[in-house]
């Protein structure tokens, strides 16, 4: 792992821009307010405006000393007093639920359209955490510097390690809102992103003498499957793996390992997928949230795939903060079952839209007279089946029709 020096700026500069920031304040809020949610979904003329340079300001404010952003928190409402004397010992930057990459792609914006130098400085200090905090095999944990606990493991948990390389594979390319970034740092963000996708692909789990799809963490030594907090087991993905397709669809152009890895893990969410249910939020005024969720039996339903499957079985898991396994979502308790996507239709725009387009690309460019196990046209036959089946009859990692009775049946029974 390397280690940069800080380019955090000197304090009494932070100091001065947030008490400047502060007194502009109640002049430069926009006439409508725009979430932290939505401000990467604004016009692109908007990233001009006060009220953007309103919020940059105080996205500037969060950035911490190692160059990254933390987590969970309102970036349109400046830190007070306390907290921005905080700001500068705290150690909590992280690639978790979108922190730091989605800071980066703002600033990047607003940089676009304002040539603001401390807005330039701060993506560039972004970036630079983004390659510092990448282990030397290619991968990123969730929190740099280093924690002592699960958050150490290689995160593809909620996309988190699918958007550093996104981002970065942005900046080698120069593509917006990342064209000002020099060719140098550029070759450096091209280097990382390529390092990833050959970890990605390392990384992918082999069953029986075939490749499935990934963990959503995996140990940053061995790349074996790892669990997370106690309710997310080592497992197969069927949310996590569906961004690491993308990611590799998204590699131009496209080894023959990528098609091969790709192939694989689309006709494992094939095998995987859930029939003939649907995910049903109930009106329920006694419970916390004042609904409850349940899977119904509904035939004409979205396939839905599952959050985890066991390595070995394929057959969907639930599992409350006790750690337990289970196999029905109504058996684990209910603030975990309303509190966590464990099922949902995640992989259906790839199966439907993006993997054939993406293999008809490649069929159009005569990629080598490559062989794969999987092509557009059974893809499509198997697609429309009522019944989750394997992509290959002689594959050795086939889910067993007992399990598919199962999960037809008892097993989503809620």
């Amino acid at each position: 792992m390397s280690h940069r020096p800080s380019l955090m700026p000197p304090l009494p500069y932070v100091a001065a821009l947030a008490a400047v920031f502060l007194a502009a304040a109640p002049s430069t809020q926009p006439a409508t307010r725009v979430t932290w949610d939505d401000v990467l979904r604004q016009p692109e003329g908007w990233y001009a405006t006060e009220g953007a340079r309103a919020i940059a300001d105080s996205v500037l404010l969060y950035q911490r000393a190692s160059g990254g952003w933390p987590k969970n928190i309102d970036m349109t409402v400046p830190p007070d007093a306390a907290s921005l004397a905080a700001a500068a010992k705290e150690i909590d930057s992280t690639i978790d639920n979108g922190a730091t990459t989605t800071q980066l792609r703002f600033l990047a914006r607003i940089v676009g359209a304002d040539a603001g130098a401390s807005y330039r400085r701060a993506v560039l200090r972004g970036i630079d955490y983004l390659l510092a905090a990448q282990y030397p095999n290619g991968g990123w944990p969730q929190y740099f510097p280093l924690r002592t606990n699960y958050s150490r493991h290689i995160t593809f948990n909620d996309d988190a390690m699918v958007h550093v390389l996104e981002l970065l594979s942005d900046v080698a390319a120069a593509r917006a809102p990342f064209a000002f970034v020099d060719p140098a740092l550029r070759s450096r963000a091209g280097r990382a992103a390529d390092a990833g996708a050959d970890l990605i692909l390392r990384a992918q789990i082999t069953v029986d003498g075939t490749l499935t799809a990934w963990c959503a963490q995996h140990d940053e030594v061995t790349l074996e499957p790892r669990g997370a907090r106690t309710y997310e087991h080592p497992s197969l993905s069927g949310q996590e793996s569906v961004g690491i397709i993308r990611f590799l669809m998204s590699r131009d152009p496209p080894s023959p390992r990528i098609v091969a890895a790709v192939d694989a893990a689309v006709a494992w969410l094939i095998r995987v997928r859930i029939t003939g249910w649907r995910l049903n939020r109930k009106p329920d005024p006694s419970q916390p949230r004042g609904y409850d969720l349940g899977l119904v039996v509904d035939p004409s339903a979205p396939t839905l795939e599952a959050r985890f499957y066991p390595i070995a079985s394929n057959r969907p898991t639930y599992s409350g903060r006790d750690g337990v396994i289970k196999y029905s979502l109504a058996e684990i308790e209910y603030e975990r079952r309303t509190g966590y996507a464990w099922v949902g239709t995640w992989p259906a725009p790839v199966l439907e839209k993006e993997y054939p387009a993406w293999r008809a690309r490649i069929r159009a460019a005569h990629f080598g007279g490559l062989t794969t196990s999987f092509s557009t046209r059974p893809f499509r036959r198997t697609f429309r089946n009522s019944i989750p089946r394997t992509a290959s009859s002689t594959s050795s990692f086939s889910t067993p029709s007992k399990v598919q009775s199962t999960i037809r049946t008892s097993v989503m029974g809620d």
